[in-house]
């Protein structure tokens, strides 16, 4: 209860929120960096995924392919990129969380392709649409749902694992974290840890609406 309450007194410290070093400053680039990574794997992931889930071929590949990254770990990863020209930093912290991020998008936006009644798609192209009508039109959103959970697991994983970013002299929570450490303060420790699951918890919830939302929204098919 010790540890709880050294905790609960650094976040009830209002010292402790502002400045650089401050709470709300390290959530912002945390917020930041997380957007950034999610955004990039987002931009390679999902077009290569819709497209290899229309076409039907390479896909089982390019997932393969993808793991690596998860396979991998993050830390032995930028450690790696902090050895090399690239140095320490946000660029490396960048790389490793992108890294880590494509392969839920990547494997999920597959499936959820893949997973479209063939009935229906069959049936869209003997009404005459082109491969790209049929896929905007109506494979894509009937994938939608599982893209979405592909997304959200993506941003939940990155803020968690964005908390490494301290170890290459990066931003975010995780400073909160190392600063504590080298303190030998397990209150500040605790606090920001607690940080850092409260806000993968909000990134959660926030994705967890926006399917809800989504899940009410017309999708495409083919009418008669």
């Amino acid at each position: 209860m010790t540890v709880l309450g050294d905790a609960w007194d650094w976040l009830a410290d209002g010292a402790n929120w502002s400045g650089e070093s401050g709470v709300w400053n390290r959530l912002s680039e945390h917020v930041v960096l997380t957007v950034v990574c999610v955004l990039i794997s987002v931009a390679i992931a999902l077009p290569i995924a819709l497209w290899l889930g229309h076409l039907g071929r390479g896909g089982a590949l390019a997932i393969n392919i993808s793991n690596i990254g998860r396979a991998v770990p993050t830390f032995a990863v930028l450690v790696l990129l902090g050895l090399s020209p690239i140095g320490m930093g946000d660029t490396a912290t960048i790389i490793a969380l992108v890294l880590f991020a494509i392969p839920p998008v990547l494997t999920n936006a597959y499936v959820g392709m893949r997973g479209v009644d063939r009935d229906v798609v069959e049936a869209s192209r003997g009404m005459g649409m082109t491969g790209g009508q049929m896929l905007f039109r109506v494979e894509l959103p009937l994938a939608l749902p599982l893209i979405m959970t592909g997304i959200r697991t993506c941003a939940v994983q990155v803020v968690a694992t964005a908390t490494l970013a301290a170890l290459v002299a990066g931003g975010g929570l995780g400073r909160i974290v190392t600063a504590g450490f080298d303190l030998q303060d397990n209150g500040q420790v605790v606090a920001g840890a607690f940080l850092v699951a409260a806000l993968a918890l909000v990134v959660e919830g926030l994705f967890a609406l926006v399917q809800r939302f989504t899940a009410r929204t017309p999708r495409g098919g083919v009418t008669s």
